[in-house]
């Protein structure tokens, strides 16, 4: 069964995306070992239940090859206009340092012949140490490099809302920016969707299910200890939850949830998807697909199937409202990877 058409985000006036992103960061390597064939096989699956856009990286282990074989496979299966229905989101995450149009040329040809493609769609582009300004060294590079059209779009990933004004204020155009955003990490509302607001900037938002810690599987579990969490996404997000509240407070939520989703007849992991993608600026959250191994296809799809209400929304607030304020634990979005 296609997906409705809500499901689908004008993200530009020549880019229409899936509001739900496959994630690849779970082929790098931190989450096991992939098949490539199985890993592109259920691309496939992927793209023919509607999911069409991607986000990977270059350092995300064989992602952009994997993105280049399927390209191919799909041209050759089903001719050039299926490859055109596809989009995929690239970043590219440098060492800070001097940024030269050759430095900057140079890696956006390597993404470019790894996914087999003229022209990338999106570039998301990070950066480690803001205290380095050759940031928009970069980034005006790449703004040469869309003219010449080897980039179609620039974005930001993990950039704080300072830096993101300063970006805009230099004449660079960036059409979104790539932050962590769940019912836990609720930062990107302190000041980045205001900012992107009046911006016309987008965000996508990546960690909404927390790693898989968002679901019924840990539902009236026993804290995990790190034996139990067997992903670098478990890890990752345990440590959020625990500088977001406790896991008590994390039950408490995942009961809320649970009766919301029953509420609807989807699952939790949907209702907590449901929620980042109805918050202001955000135009999708990405998914993470471990491609060959556990599929989500058939449950995604069902996010789009139904909306919270205000009753929704009061039960989810009465418990996060006794979690701590992550923005004056952590910061900003993005501020967890500069120290």
């Amino acid at each position: 069964m296609p997906l409705p058409e809500a499901s689908q985000f004008q993200f530009t006036s020549d880019l229409k995306i899936c509001r739900v992103l496959n994630g690849m960061w779970q082929v790098s390597g931190a989450h096991g070992g992939i098949d490539r064939r199985k890993a592109i096989a259920a691309m496939f699956d992927y793209i023919d239940a509607g999911f069409t856009t991607w986000d990977l990286a270059d350092h995300y282990g064989p992602a952009e090859d994997f993105m280049g074989e399927f390209r191919k496979q799909l041209i050759n299966d089903r001719g050039e206009d299926a490859v055109s229905q596809i989009q995929a989101f690239t970043k590219w995450v440098p060492r800070p340092g001097r940024m030269t149009q050759k430095i900057v040329e140079d890696n956006i040809n390597i993404s470019l012949r790894r996914m087999g493609v003229e022209t990338l769609d999106l570039v998301q582009f990070h950066w480690w140490d803001y205290q380095d300004k050759n940031y928009l060294e970069a980034l005006k590079h790449m703004t040469d490099l869309q003219q010449e059209g080897k980039i179609k779009h620039l974005a930001l990933t993990n950039f704080d809302t300072d830096h993101l004004e300063t970006i805009v204020n230099s004449g660079i155009k960036i059409i979104s920016n790539q932050v962590q955003f769940s019912i836990i990490d609720q930062r990107p509302s302190s000041r980045m969707a205001k900012f992107c607001e009046k911006n016309n900037i987008h965000l996508l938002a990546y960690g909404t299910a927390a790693g898989g810690l968002l679901s019924e599987r840990f539902l009236k579990m026993p804290e995990p200890g790190n034996s139990g969490l067997t992903t670098a996404s478990l890890r990752k997000y345990k440590n959020m939850i625990t500088r977001w509240g406790n896991w008590n407070l994390f039950q408490q939520l995942l009961e809320i949830l649970e009766q919301i989703a029953k509420k609807y007849g989807v699952s939790l992991t949907n209702v907590a998807v449901r929620y980042v993608l109805e918050r202001p600026t955000v135009a999708g959250a990405i998914v993470g697909a471990r491609l060959g191994v556990s599929e989500h296809i058939a449950d995604n799809a069902r996010v789009f199937g139904f909306a919270l209400d205000e009753e929704d929304y009061r039960r989810i607030a009465e418990v996060t409202s006794r979690s701590r304020d992550l923005h004056k634990v952590i910061g900003d979005c993005g501020d967890e990877y500069r120290g």
